[in-house]
């Protein structure tokens, strides 16, 4: 059943480059359309935009840097406990990868289990992993889009939330392809957060279920 929640979700964002993502979050939130709140923006990359975009609208930026352990064997798994200390601290209720260019280890997906999102540009389980909108050309794709999916130890394998198409036109290339899929990117990762915030999400196996959804479904959004 839907909740109401007394308190704002608590939310943390873990992301490696420009943001853009996470700007998409931070807008939903200042117009009141989540009831969700960021207490925590995280960056392996010192110089990374999405800690300046944190920093402009007033939220805790944080670099965790990998060096320390590199070199380690366990090097990945200790990135991430360290991560996990950080996110403990912040009390986080639910992590969003954005842009977050590391393979997050069992340290954080079972700490995290169906708690942490990633947004990825295909419609899964069609071509993950990178250089995705260049596949979907190069294999005369009629459709391609963007899953919100929870995150497992698989790369892109997590079960899928939500998910947004848009057709591949003739004169298509990478570029303008991925140009239109992150126009839905910024749709449904909002989306996906507010319907984690309302209780509405329940997980079997492989498949999120939407509680209440409307009869003509939730999970998924054309770009008409």
């Amino acid at each position: 059943m839907p909740i109401s929640r007394a308190t704002p979700l608590r939310v943390a964002v873990l992301a490696s480059g420009r943001g853009s993502n996470l700007q998409s979050i931070i807008d939903a939130i200042e117009a009141g359309q989540m009831q969700a709140q960021i207490v925590a923006v995280i960056s392996n990359k010192k110089d990374a935009v999405a800690l300046e975009r944190a920093q402009k609208h007033g939220l805790k930026d944080l670099f965790v840097d990998p060096k320390p352990f590199t070199g380690r064997p366990d090097s990945r798994e200790a990135y991430d406990r360290s991560l996990l200390e950080v996110l403990q601290q912040h009390n986080v209720e639910l992590v969003l990868l954005a842009g977050y260019m590391k393979i997050v280890t069992a340290v954080l997906v079972n700490a995290y289990a169906n708690r942490m999102m990633n947004i990825h540009p295909s419609l899964l389980p069609s071509f993950p992993g990178l250089d995705v909108q260049k596949k979907a050309v190069d294999w005369g794709c009629k459709l391609a889009g963007c899953t919100v999916h929870f995150v497992t130890e698989g790369v892109d394998e997590g079960p899928i939330i939500i998910q947004a198409a848009v057709p591949i036109l003739d004169g298509d290339t990478p570029d303008t392809l991925a140009a239109r899929i992150l126009v839905q990117e910024h749709k449904i990762y909002p989306r996906a957060v507010q319907l984690f915030a309302e209780g509405r999400l329940r997980v079997e196996g492989r498949r999120v279920f939407i509680d209440a959804a409307k009869p003509d479904g939730e999970a998924i959004i054309s770009a008409s």
